[in-house]
């Protein structure tokens, strides 16, 4: 077997093994351990992560993590890789940040002199925007990691003007809004809760807590599913002009449900926890004079309240010097 073929089959080996010894890899190797011991040396003069354990039961181990096996990519998957990575750069905080740029930078520095040109060519000229919201990078990369290793995890979690302790075991995360959230199963409170991770102020793994079997199969997409079939409904009915529709179509919530007419309009028609009347009414306040609720009389009297507060708000007389600076703004500048 020549070098160079061993190095790539040591490197395989290595990657596939949590720890080894020498004796091992020279008996698949069919070579001598002093050989064996020259090809880590190479290794890790390469940048392969390999060090030893001393002690009874040493031997050596990849730090870290493993390396993955090289893949070979087509220019169209290239080029969506390199997109896909960067359209995170818009949020606030990732939980693999460091790992994606990384990752990038190694996958952009093999690509072909004449492709780099070409995916070069998309910085700056395409983006998908989020709005850039302020949190933990290292709470989202713990959340993450205890997903992908069936873990609890302590968190202390600001609600309101108090921080508590809290042991959870963390389903996934998800991104709404620029926001990342985290649906677990919360053992302090013994119930399922959905946690907003830049109000996580601290997150480490807590080995000490077995995690549930039945919160490790559940998703992001039906976490909460037995909570909603036995939560008291309502229906939740809105009348929509066509702006209105157009206005919904990034609503992962109401727009799958618009009943869309001839014209353009549309109606909503759904069946909605009655705990979460305000929410869905606050969705539909923002849409203004688009949008008109027919039921339940709870929600339409909640955009009543909103509006009663808003004509208060500007019943109340503005200082003068304040006035005078709202007229004076130019045309131009005036939303």
């Amino acid at each position: 077997m020549y070098k160079s073929q061993r190095l790539i089959r040591l490197i395989m080996l290595v990657n596939a093994k949590k720890n080894f010894t020498l004796r091992e890899l020279a008996d698949e190797l069919g070579v001598s351990q002093r050989t064996i011991s020259r090809d880590l040396i190479e290794l890790g003069e390469l940048g392969i992560p390999v060090y030893s354990v001393q002690g009874r039961g040493g031997g050596f181990r990849l730090l870290n993590e493993r390396l993955l096996p090289a893949i070979a990519f087509t220019e169209s998957e290239a080029t969506a890789l390199f997109f896909a990575s960067q359209s995170l750069a818009y949020f606030g905080s990732v939980p693999f940040g460091k790992a994606a740029a990384s990752a990038l930078d190694k996958f952009y520095h093999y690509l072909p002199p004449d492709l780099k040109e070409r995916i070069s060519r998309l910085t700056g000229k395409m983006a998908i925007w989020s709005p850039r919201r302020s949190m933990s990078a290292e709470c989202l990369e713990v959340l993450l990691q205890a997903v992908m290793s069936r873990s609890a995890v302590t968190i202390v979690y600001q609600s309101g003007t108090s921080a508590d302790e809290r042991v959870i075991q963390p389903i996934g995360l998800y991104s709404d809004q620029g926001y990342w959230y985290c649906p677990a199963y919360c053992f302090t409170r013994k119930a399922y809760r959905l946690f907003r991770a830049d109000r996580i102020r601290s997150a480490v793994l807590n080995e000490e807590v077995c995690c549930l079997d039945e919160v490790d199969e559940k998703t992001v997409f039906n976490w909460n599913e037995d909570e909603l079939k036995k939560a008291p409904k309502t229906d939740f009915i809105v009348r929509l002009t066509p702006e209105g529709v157009r206005m919904l179509e990034g609503n992962g919530r109401l727009q799958p449900h618009i009943e869309c007419e001839p014209d353009g309009s549309g109606r909503i028609d759904i069946s909605i926890p009655r705990k979460d009347v305000a929410f869905f009414a606050d969705m539909v306040w923002m849409l203004g004079p688009e949008a008109v609720i027919i039921e339940p009389p709870e929600a339409r009297a909640w955009v009543n309240g909103r509006l009663a507060a808003m004509q208060r708000q500007y019943a109340e007389s503005i200082p003068e010097s304040e006035s005078r600076q709202v007229t004076d703004i130019p045309k131009s500048q005036a939303p």
